[in-house]
């Protein structure tokens, strides 16, 4: 656990984001390796089938964002406010939660698959494949989810380190699995698949084993207790964010569906060009989680100075990171999207997204900063009103017009132009003041909470 709440901005925001990049870094290193294996030893169709499954499954991560963004919101401000025993209260009903949901979406998932397929306008040649994937990928909800959660509560308490071992774990797993089950046994699309789902699957269970080692506070236990009052109060926080994770999911699936029209050849360049984005993005986002847990912190001790501090160190180091990035994939975009697949139409057009979107990775870090200093101070409905606004209102029409007349070039710039609008938004919010209002009101109803709870009558553990 890490008190942000004292000694360097920088070093505290830095040296909790260095974990988190790294682990995000072997996270993103095991996706590529699937599609690179799926590509190489595939081919561009069974690429394509990867790729047309990405905002499915990210729809399915937005979800598990949404239902822990409170909690860790939460968890983050008793822990800056030393109120442990509500904390606690936190951790159990947030595992229970989980646990629900992950039953649920598997469930959902496994009938809802060949519909959302059509929705998306798969082709014929790649439709067999996506849907083996997703069908096994929702088969790994529960360690999906268990994992996901585990890692959220731990950075809710300062501790970035141990996601990042667990994500180490996880992705040399599947980089052997991958090379095992598509290249060495010849599984295909369902190897890549299987793969994944298993080496989380081991890192989930190595989590909870650290956590019971450590007679962690966020350990899961035999018997949880359900605290309605908090899981109220945590959804409340939570539902913007994931209404606004989800709107991002729903959205990459139209810009999938537009895409689809444009052949097997754009499907598998954005499949790869993807993978590469996802990669360059990242520190951006972590930084806006770090920020999130720092002003999380920083609220629960009243610290305001702190937080508005905070945000100018983030954008700055954020700004930097994303330079070298864009300067990178500008001189060797080509290089990287041959990795995937060798068809130079593959190539070609994968090249193309990198060039128009990196230029602007910029843009999207400062929306990304200014989103994160608002989650971390509970005030999520307004990110939630930009973020549907800028990907439905700008983003997919723009790309669905500038498409009919540029190709997928038009589709390319509708991205970018959605992030200006995001970023000018958010930082115009900021500057209003308004969420120092939302820092007392929230500050409030903690107290309130935590009065109103002093005294709490036994309960039938539900778990």
């Amino acid at each position: 656990m890490k008190n942000m709440t004292e000694g360097s901005i920088t070093k505290n925001i830095l040296y909790f984001s260095i974990p988190m990049l790294l682990g995000n870094f072997f996270q993103q290193f095991y996706n590529i390796v699937d599609s690179i294996v799926v590509g190489r030893f595939v081919g561009k169709e069974a690429l394509g089938a990867v790729g047309i499954a990405f905002p499915v499954m990210f729809l399915i991560i937005a979800l598990i964002m949404g239902a822990t963004t409170g909690s860790m919101i939460l968890i983050a401000q008793f822990y800056g406010a030393k109120k442990m025993d509500a904390l606690r209260r936190m951790v159990d009903t947030t595992y229970i939660f989980l646990f629900l949901m992950s039953i649920i979406a598997t469930i959902a998932g496994l009938l809802l698959s060949p519909y959302i397929l059509q929705i998306l306008k798969t082709p014929d040649s790649i439709y067999q494949g996506a849907k083996t994937y997703i069908d096994i990928m929702f088969i790994g909800m529960l360690p999906l989810f268990g994992y996901n959660g585990l890692s959220a509560l731990m950075r809710g308490v300062g501790d970035s380190k141990t996601p990042l071992y667990l994500l180490v774990i996880a992705a040399i797993l599947n980089v052997f699995l991958d090379i095992l089950f598509v290249a060495h046994f010849r599984w295909g699309i369902a190897g890549a698949s299987w793969a994944t789902v298993i080496s989380q699957g081991v890192s989930f269970v190595f989590g909870v084993i650290i956590l019971f080692q450590k007679k962690s506070i966020l350990s899961i236990r035999l018997k949880m207790y359900f605290d309605k009052a908090l899981f109220s109060k945590s959804i409340a926080i939570g539902i913007p964010s994931g209404v606004q994770q989800m709107a991002v999911a729903l959205g990459m699936m139209a810009l999938t569906r537009i895409v689809n029209g444009f052949g097997t050849n754009a499907i598998a360049a954005y499949a790869a060009a993807g993978r590469i984005d996802a990669f360059a993005m990242m520190p951006a986002m972590n930084f806006s989680m770090a920020l999130s847990t720092f002003t999380g912190q920083n609220i629960g001790a009243n610290k305001i100075d702190r937080v508005k501090k905070g945000l100018t160190s983030t954008l700055f180091m954020s700004t930097v990171f994303c330079l070298i990035i864009t300067t990178i994939i500008m001189v060797f975009g080509k290089n990287l999207v041959s990795m995937f697949n060798s068809d130079p139409d593959v190539i070609s057009i994968g090249n193309e997204y990198l060039v128009i979107v990196s230029a602007f990775y910029v843009v999207f870090s400062i929306m990304f900063i200014y989103n994160g200093l608002l989650r971390g101070v509970g005030d999520t409905f307004i990110p939630m009103i930009i973020t549907i606004f800028s990907l439905w209102a700008i983003r997919i029409p723009t790309s669905a017009i500038l498409s009919g007349f540029m190709g997928t070039k038009g589709i390319w710039f509708g991205i970018p132009i959605a992030w200006l609008i995001g970023a000018v938004f958010s930082s115009i919010y900021y500057y209003t003041g308004r969420w120092k209002t939302k820092i007392a009101i929230r500050n409030f109803q903690t107290v309130s909470i935590m009065n109103e709870e002093a005294i709490i009558e036994e309960q039938e553990p539900l778990i």
